[in-house]
């Protein structure tokens, strides 16, 4: 396979303290990399240094096939953002679901197809006229993901997007989740501190731990044999 992200020797620094070191880490094109650790572990700092919404003092982020000369405006408009908050506007469903597309200049009859088509694949086409500041948990986080799928990003970024949810409603968005990105074969890095979500998301898992990655691949593996101990008391194991 291809790796559609590579980072090299990434060092972040905030207030002068190391928050995050990253020796290599890629991403396969069309997989989806579970990013798993403990509070505090580098998880969100990974997110937005990846995002471009945080700078990194050393290293390298390589983009699609080894190319590290895009600039930081194309490279955002390959790829997607869902965070724990969905931060809608203040405005309907459909609207919401369009804003990307309308800043992006996207023609309206295209701009509408996807809109609709996203809603619909994502159970929240029959609140497309509803204020987005009248939905639920779990509305709001499908509206937001809708939001990103209707770009039909390169590399989507989910950063612990089910955590402010009841189990219910994470249950049931998770299985539809897993349903999208096996149909659209989005990369994806999916930042979690649940172990279960990573397990049923993931078909690579890294374990973050004080800033550094201990261990990557596939889960049953990651399971059956932790690197170290750390990553063992991680998994709540033995060594």
């Amino acid at each position: 396979m291809t790796a559609l992200i590579e980072v090299r020797d990434l060092l972040v620094r905030r207030e002068k303290q190391t928050v995050l070191e990253i020796a290599h880490l890629s991403v396969e094109a069309g997989e989806v990399l579970a990013v798993v650790g403990p509070n505090g572990a580098g998880k969100s700092t990974l997110f937005l240094t990846l995002a471009r919404l945080l700078k990194h003092e050393r290293g390298v982020i390589r983009f699609f096939n080894g190319h590290e000369s895009i600039s930081t405006l194309e490279y955002r408009r390959r790829i997607a953002l869902v965070l724990q908050e969905p931060l809608l506007l203040d405005a309907s469903v459909r609207e919401n679901a369009a804003i990307g597309l309308r800043f992006r200049g996207t023609p309206k009859a295209e701009a509408d197809r996807r809109v609709a088509h996203w809603l619909e694949r994502l159970g929240v086409a029959h609140l497309a006229e509803r204020s987005a500041r009248k939905l639920s948990g779990g509305e709001s986080q499908r509206v937001s993901l809708a939001r990103a799928f209707v770009l039909e990003p390169e590399l989507l970024l989910l950063d612990e997007p089910f955590t402010a949810l009841d189990s219910p409603t994470r249950a049931r968005l998770l299985e539809d989740l897993k349903a999208v990105l096996g149909e659209t074969g989005t990369t994806t890095i999916f930042i979690t501190h649940d172990l279960r979500e990573a397990e049923k998301l993931g078909t690579r898992m890294a374990v973050m731990l004080k800033g550094r990655v201990h261990q990557v691949g596939k889960p049953r593996e990651v399971f059956a044999h932790p690197a170290d101990s750390q990553v063992a008391e991680f998994l709540g194991m033995q060594m």
